[in-house]
């Protein structure tokens, strides 16, 4: 049985600004942290909200649009007008706003995504909104919690305290009073006072603390930031929650355990590249004891079942039908098709992950698998992909303990 999420509510949409043009990083929006661009990022975090119904992008760039459409969004053309580095994000927001209406009669909020903020979560958006509700405010922002001394100048260009006497003995951080920083994520507006006010702050507003890196993408420094923040491991999009609840994990090999290349000598014989910190992976994994794992490929050649039998790990080869095979396998053990955290990288794993209650893929996918998968993953198949996963399961494990 095929996974079949709960239908989210339909009077909430979220609209993505994603111009082509940037001067402070070329191609901003397309290129990648963590694997994933910028705007696929933003996509896939609206559809992972419980309480979007859909999401858009407005934008002026074919390719931009092409790559949100793969990973779910729908596309609404912004004209040059609104395209410019004076256009604010408001008009855009405003223009795009008719069109969504067409699509979600109940339409009566909005969520606003920065494709600048690359880790933005599903929760977030589903807790922001809750916030601006549970308040009864006009609109919600996401903030970080900010404890600096903030200092202004006097009218003769001295330094003087802001949120602090300069002149009494200073104050410990934790003692300042509460005060949040705009992360620059995630804008959430009722409908009403948004189009009467014409302004994303409309009324009462709410203030929802996220703890996510406050990093807004403006430079290339900032961009390489995000980059090693995305591949440092033991992080990821997919709630925890949803990663609790895996207890088997079933692999794809070429292209997974290995980078989807093969070596061919003169007499025919093949062998592949693989991945020790992928195998210590595969090791921890293991020796927890909480997953039930398995190797599952199409692949014929016998340098399949030598590294399972390295990595001490069960394994199915020559299977043709991996959506049968599972549901065998799963039976066998007591398991279904929810419990199932499925890592496939081409169209050969695309039944499998669809039934899967979770999927993954490393960064270098067949695109038609990036644009299916739950989770891609920061690396490439063979490249520490499958390290990465296991990094996020340990430390998932670790916090929920």
């Amino acid at each position: 049985m095929t996974k079949t999420p709960a239908p989210a509510p339909q009077d909430t949409a979220c609209i993505i600004l994603a111009r082509g043009g940037s001067k402070g990083v070329p191609g901003k929006n397309l290129r990648p942290v963590g694997g994933v661009s910028l705007i696929a990022r933003a996509v896939r975090a609206a559809q992972a909200a419980q309480g979007v119904a859909a999401v858009y992008v407005s934008t002026d760039d074919a390719a931009i649009a092409a790559e949100a459409r793969l990973h779910g969004a729908r596309i609404i053309d912004r004209p040059p007008e609104l395209s410019g580095d004076t256009a604010s994000s408001e008009a855009g927001w405003l223009h795009a706003v008719p069109l969504v209406r067409a699509d979600l009669a109940q339409l009566d909020k909005l969520v606003f995504l920065q494709c600048t903020s690359p880790f933005i979560r599903g929760e977030d958006i589903d807790g922001c909104l809750g916030e601006m509700a549970a308040r009864g405010a006009d609109c919600a922002l996401s903030v970080t919690e900010d404890h600096s001394f903030l200092w202004g100048l006097d009218r003769d260009g001295l330094g003087v305290g802001i949120n602090h006497n300069e002149r009494e003995q200073r104050q410990r951080r934790q003692d300042l009073p509460p005060q949040y920083c705009e992360s620059g994520a995630i804008y959430c507006v009722a409908l009403a006072p948004f189009l009467r006010t014409g302004q994303r702050f409309c009324g009462k507003v709410a203030l929802y603390v996220v703890d996510h890196p406050p990093i807004e993408i403006d430079s290339l420094q900032d961009l390489a930031l995000c980059s090693q923040i995305a591949q440092a491991g033991g992080q990821s999009e997919i709630a925890p929650a949803r990663l609790a609840g895996i207890k088997a994990i079933v692999m794809d090999f070429d292209g997974v355990h290995t980078d989807n290349l093969v070596l061919t000598d003169q007499n025919g014989v093949e062998s592949v590249c693989t991945s020790r910190g992928d195998g210590m992976g595969m090791q921890l994994l293991r020796e927890s004891g909480r997953y039930q794992m398995m190797i599952l490929s199409k692949e014929r050649n016998p340098v399949v079942l030598k590294r399972a039998e390295k990595l001490q790990l069960e394994v199915h080869h020559s299977v043709d039908d991996k959506v049968a095979a599972l549901e065998a396998w799963l039976g066998e053990r007591g398991l279904t098709w929810a419990d199932l955290l499925y890592v496939g990288n081409d169209i050969n794993d695309q039944g499998a992950m669809e039934h899967a209650g979770l999927s993954a893929c490393p960064s270098d996918s067949h695109p038609q698998i990036l644009g299916l998968a739950d989770w891609i993953l920061p690396q490439p198949g063979g490249k520490g992909a499958l390290r990465a996963m296991a990094d996020v399961l340990q430390s998932n494990w670790a916090s929920a303990r």
